[in-house]
């Protein structure tokens, strides 16, 4: 029987990966409800960064194997550039496995440069790592089909050398074009939304959807109040955040949450928990602070949307807890959709805020007469190759879905970007909403 010492040090880092995902899972199942905010928030974090760095291990080793000791035996490995080439991967990649815990020491009303570079490496990293296993998996289906075999010669070394190569060169060029397209300010995607039952005196009613900000260690006070800026211009009759505002503890970040104060829509100012709220552990203190800036939390409970025009019209807007919550056996908190629709009954018009794709899809199961959800959460996928599995992932992918005869549902793609400042394959976005009567 093979010992543990014996295992090649991926499979230790694999059993270390499953050691920390369990130690995750007996944490949310047992000792949620026993252990203070504060012991639960760092352990909760701690975990994390723990477990995407031992499932990281496995793809440094890869990364370094393919980018440096391929070219140990070549005549150019004693050269001095060869020697700053190796210290400029370890940095690389010591600086992707340091981004998780930026979360811990490194939050403040604007991004650290280090936090930035940090997140910036992570987004490189995972572009390389397809890269090279993609090359990979076409240098071994070419030598299938050629009959090669694992046959070394002239040309296959040549190739072997090629692979890590253009695999940079590839990763390098989406990494700037990624960094550039985020650095710029979201668009404004402007849709309209028939709305089943809508009164006819709130037709045209503008909504603001934002979500996905986070901030954190990459987005801070400047990018927020940007956004802020941007959302009085379009001037809405309501403004709603379904989720995933912040990735930071309320009192630490709280300077930079104040443009929030500066959103005056005549309607209100409506929020969600997404599930990074629920990461914070400390979503009570961010409710009084949003509560403070005039932004009402819709914790599994609804509002009447008075027309302007007409006491006796309106429609029901009601938001629900974000489901992972429920995950986390976060007390008082959990999607309950019949709490948050008490009251909304079919002969209005209903619009249900629900941060995640599923929660959509569950809600519709239940309560099919909903008219409209907003969600979010799935960032367009945010960089290549991830686009994919958030594809794979949510019921509803990015943009508009209609489903049945009168519900939509709408999906933002983001307002920024959670943790790594680059997208690629998707556009950050504020969308104005335009509802409209039948």
């Amino acid at each position: 029987m093979i010992s543990f010492k014996q295992l090649p040090i991926e499979a230790k880092a694999a059993v270390a990966a499953g050691v920390v995902f369990f130690s995750m899972m007996l944490s949310r199942s047992y000792l949620a409800e026993k252990l203070d905010f504060r012991t639960r928030r760092w352990l909760l974090r701690l975990q994390m960064a723990l477990f995407a760095n031992t499932l990281m291990l496995m793809g440094s080793l890869h990364v370094w194997r393919s980018t440096v000791t391929t070219f140990t035996r070549s005549s150019a490995a004693s050269s001095f550039c060869f020697m700053l080439w190796k210290m400029a991967v370890f940095m690389f990649l010591a600086l992707a496995h340091s981004s998780f815990f930026t979360l811990l020491f490194l939050v403040a009303e604007e991004p650290y440069f280090f936090s930035l570079a940090a997140y910036t490496c992570l987004g490189a990293y995972i572009i390389l790592i397809f890269f090279l296993f993609t090359l990979g998996s076409v240098e071994q289906a070419y030598k299938f089909l050629a009959g090669r075999g694992a046959k070394a010669g002239t040309g296959n070394k040549n190739r072997t050398a090629l692979k890590p190569v253009l695999a940079v060169l590839l990763t390098v060029v989406l990494t700037v074009v990624g960094l550039l397209n985020a650095s710029q300010p979201p668009t404004v995607n402007s849709v309209e939304i028939p709305v089943h039952k809508l009164p006819s005196t709130m037709n045209n009613l503008k909504v603001v959807l934002l979500s996905d900000i986070h901030l954190g260690p990459t987005v801070g006070k400047t990018k927020l109040a940007m956004i802020v800026r941007m959302v009085k211009a379009l001037k809405p009759d309501i403004t709603v955040i379904v989720g995933d505002l912040t990735d930071a503890e309320a009192k630490i970040i709280r300077p930079a949450v104040e443009p929030l104060g500066e959103l005056d829509s005549p309607l209100g100012t409506y929020f969600v928990t997404g599930n990074h709220e629920y990461y914070t552990s400390d979503v009570s203190n961010w409710f009084e602070l949003l509560k403070s800036f005039n932004i009402q939390p819709l914790h599994n409970e609804n509002v009447k949307i008075v027309s302007p025009k007409s006491t006796s019209d309106w429609f029901c807007l009601a938001g629900v807890d974000d489901i992972e919550a429920d995950v986390l056996h976060y007390s008082g908190h959990g999607m309950d959709l019949k709490k948050a629709l008490r009251g909304c009954s079919s002969e209005h018009a209903i619009v249900l805020l629900a941060h995640q794709p599923i929660a959509a899809k569950w809600a519709l199961q239940e309560r099919p007469d909903i008219n409209l959800i907003l969600s979010g959460h799935t960032h367009g996928g945010q960089i290549f190759p991830l686009n994919a599995g958030a594809y794979l992932l949510n019921p509803f992918f990015v943009g508009l879905y209609k489903v049945g005869q009168n519900t939509f549902v709408y999906v933002s793609p983001g307002t920024m970007y959670y943790g790594i400042p680059m997208r690629l394959g998707s556009r950050a976005e504020i969308t104005e909403i335009i509802l409209r009567s039948p």
